[in-house]
Parts: structure tokens; C-alpha cells; sequence
């Protein structure tokens, strides 16, 4: 059984083909700026050298059908025709309140993708329109959406309701959604696995950092809380995200500078987080190179790393106790420099870092110290397994 993953951008696409047999991931690839003079595909198979298409694709349907294209290709491709794709995943930012879990895609479930697309203006309208070319273009393979939101529709109300009138959670669905839950569901799994314990008896601290970042406390194996909120722009202060704010600054930066709430939003999303306090960069290794001699870069780190080691605390708080942290996403699994500084201070709840250990990146590894009472991690996640997994065992019913 090969399930082919698609993650559309509103100018990209990312995508993998799966054998799940052996779970081995067949081919990968990228296209960049779709519908834009400059767009082409780069595709990925091990062994081989990268392949390159430059050619104009005005929408997704013409991504997807040079997708399918490339993989079927008789030199750079890896399948001998499309009958061979057994399902697709698509990756679906938001469900809203409509699904706790993946789901095959039929028109009721188009129906309330587009509902929730004011939930998620940047990301559910690409979700869509590659759920309808993929459609359009393989009409007999079957089709499962992946929901980013989905595995935090297990937090109780307590942790989701925000403390405003009820009347705008009841009419507009105002309510912390959270993010990054394939992602965290992933980690978690991989986590239990390493521990040699069933995941109902642990209780988790995921740490998804990337220039978008989030933590989620796991408690069993199901969401109790997560940073990320009715947007992604909660919580962790992030790459160009502002992360949990006074929300009173929002109308005073409006008062006093006579900004429009396209300029607010604008301003919290793009130009705030570390990039907003140190001035200089939103990637995190710019930001390693000039610390040392510039006084807003360590800040911004400083930042960064002073909230993750807060949420830890205040999530060890909410779950009773943590049994095992996890670091995953680009720099949870590869800086660990990020690991060491935000696991400092920690050691009343019993985290002791291994520095050796942690001298590690992009492989799967216990950095904790023997005398640590918590296990510490770093995951890589895989996102792309996650969806191949839940689109195989929904399509097998």
C-alpha cells in the first residue's frame, strides 16, 4: 500500500510518497511559487541526485498533476503509474470543532473545511483547492484529511475557554484550537515507545520549536493543554510571532499609531517574536552567531528560552508531574544549545541534561542524565508518517 501525503501552501506544495508496508518514504518533493513566473519542483530519492523541473504551473491542479507526473516518470520516477497510489493524506490545518480525528473526505467534509476557513484564512482555502485538484485528478483513489487541530480536541473546557462572554464562544467559536497536534501526537507516540510504556500511563511535555513553536501537555496519550490558542500566534514567543501579549497593546498600538487591524495583525505575525526583539534575523542560528557580541540578539533567546522553560514548569503543574520531555521540530532537534537553556532551572522537577548526550541533531536521542527522575528527548518529528498512518487505517476499514 503506497499513500502519497500532499501539505498545500496558498504558493507550495509539499509531498511524499509512502510505502507503508515498510513505512520507507518512496520519493519527497517541493514546489515553490505556484502560480508565479519561477515555479518548479524538487524532488528527493534516496540514492539518487536531486530532480529539478522548472515549469510554469499556474494553479495547484497543475502542481499535483506534475507531481504525479515525477513520480511516474519513467527515469527520475518511482512508481510505473498512478493506480499504484493506493490513498492520499492531505494535511488540514483546521477542523474547528467538527472533527477529534482524521477523516475521509466526502462533500460534507469539504462543507466544513470551508467554514472553518475563517478560522484559518492563510491555510485552509491551499488545503482545499489541493483536496479538490488531487479530486479532479484521481477521482476513484480515496481521500483523508489530517487536521493539525484535531488532537487538541481532547483538552477539557476548562483549558479551552477563554475567559470572555460565552456568548462569543457559543456564536463564533472563539476558543483555543491549538496547533501542531500531528506533530505532537507523533513525538509522544516515539517517546512511549523509547520508554518501553504504554503511553496511557505517561504523562508528556511536547515541545514542537520551530520558527512556528508550540508545547502541549499530554496526559496519556491525549491533549490537556497546548500553547497555541484560537490562532497560531499564541504562546511561545516564536521566529516573527509575538506569542502570549497584554491584549490591551493591540488597541493602544491602534490608538496611538493609527494602525488598522490588518496593520496589528501584520505587526504581532511577521515582525514581532525574535525577530521584533533582536532586530537582526527570525532564523535562530543568525541569531546564535551574533549573541555573543550583540546585546538584543542573546535577548531575543533569552526570550525565547525564558517562555518554553515556563510553559514546561507551568504544564508539569497542570498534568500532576511529567514523566518524560520531548524537543522535536527544527530546532527542539537540532539546536542544542536551545535544549540546555531551556531545561536550566528545571532541575526541581527532576530534569537533569546530559551534555554529552545532548551533542546531538536530527536523530532520534535521550539526552537526560542517568540521575534524571524525567526522561528528555530529542524526536525528530515526521508529520508526513503521522498522515500516512492515519489515511492507511481510516482507508483500510
Amino acid at each position: 500500500m503506497k499513500v502519497l501525503v500532499i501539505n498545500c501552501g496558498s504558493s507550495s506544495l509539499k509531498y511524499q510518497l509512502i510505502n507503508m508496508e515498510n513505512e520507507s518514504c518512496l520519493a519527497q518533493g517541493l514546489i515553490e511559487r505556484i502560480g508565479t513566473e519561477g515555479s518548479g519542483l524538487t524532488q528527493k530519492v534516496e540514492g539518487r541526485e536531486k530532480y529539478i523541473v522548472k515549469q510554469y504551473m499556474k494553479d495547484h491542479k497543475d502542481a499535483i498533476k506534475i507531481v504525479l507526473d515525477t513520480l511516474v516518470d519513467e527515469t527520475n520516477g518511482v512508481i510505473k503509474n498512478v493506480e499504484e497510489i493506493s490513498s492520499v493524506g492531505h494535511r488540514v490545518v483546521h477542523g474547528g470543532e467538527y472533527y477529534s480525528s482524521s477523516v475521509v473526505i466526502d462533500e460534507k467534509v469539504i462543507q466544513a473545511l470551508e467554514e472553518c476557513s475563517k478560522l484559518a484564512p492563510l491555510h485552509n482555502p491551499p488545503n482545499i483547492i489541493g483536496i479538490n485538484a488531487c479530486k479532479a485528478l484521481m477521482p476513484n483513489t480515496p481521500m483523508v484529511a489530517v487536521f493539525d487541530t484535531a488532537f487538541h480536541q481532547t483538552m477539557p473546557d476548562h483549558s479551552y475557554i477563554y475567559p470572555l462572554p460565552y456568548e462569543l464562544y457559543e456564536d463564533h467559536k472563539i476558543r483555543k484550537y491549538g496547533f501542531h497536534g500531528t506533530s505532537h501526537k507523533y513525538v509522544s507516540q516515539v517517546a512511549a515507545e523509547m520508554m518501553g510504556k504504554d503511553i496511557k500511563d505517561l504523562k508528556i511535555i511536547s515541545c514542537h520549536l520551530g520558527n512556528g513553536a508550540s508545547i502541549c501537555a499530554i496526559d496519556g496519550g491525549k491533549s490537556i493543554d497546548t500553547t497555541m490558542g484560537f490562532t497560531p500566534l499564541a504562546g511561545l514567543a516564536m521566529g516573527t510571532r509575538a506569542g502570549d501579549i497584554d491584549p490591551a497593546i493591540v488597541t493602544y498600538l491602534m490608538q496611538e499609531l493609527d494602525l488598522t487591524p490588518a496593520q496589528v495583525s501584520d505587526l504581532m505575525n511577521k515582525k514581532s517574536g525574535v525577530l521584533g526583539v533582536s532586530g537582526i534575523s527570525s532564523d535562530f542560528r543568525d541569531l546564535k552567531a551574533a549573541a555573543e557580541g550583540n546585546k538584543r540578539a542573546q535577548l531575543s533567546l533569552d526570550v525565547f528560552h525564558y517562555r518554553i522553560k515556563k510553559f514546561i514548569s507551568s504544564y508539569a503543574g497542570a498534568l500532576g508531574g511529567v514523566d518524560c520531555i520531548i524537543f522535536t521540530a527544527g530546532i527542539g532537534e537540532n539546536s542544542s544549545d536551545a535544549r540546555e537553556a531551556s531545561c536550566e532551572g528545571l532541575e526541581f522537577l527532576g530534569v537533569r541534561i546530559d551534555k554529552e548526550k545532548n551533542n546531538v541533531a536530527g536523530k532520534v536521542a535521550e539526552i537526560s542524565a542517568e540521575e534524571s527522575i524525567v526522561k528528555v528527548f530529542a524526536i525528530p518529528t515526521n508529520e508526513e508518517l503521522m498522515i500516512a498512518r492515519d489515511t492507511k487505517e481510516l482507508c483500510q476499514l
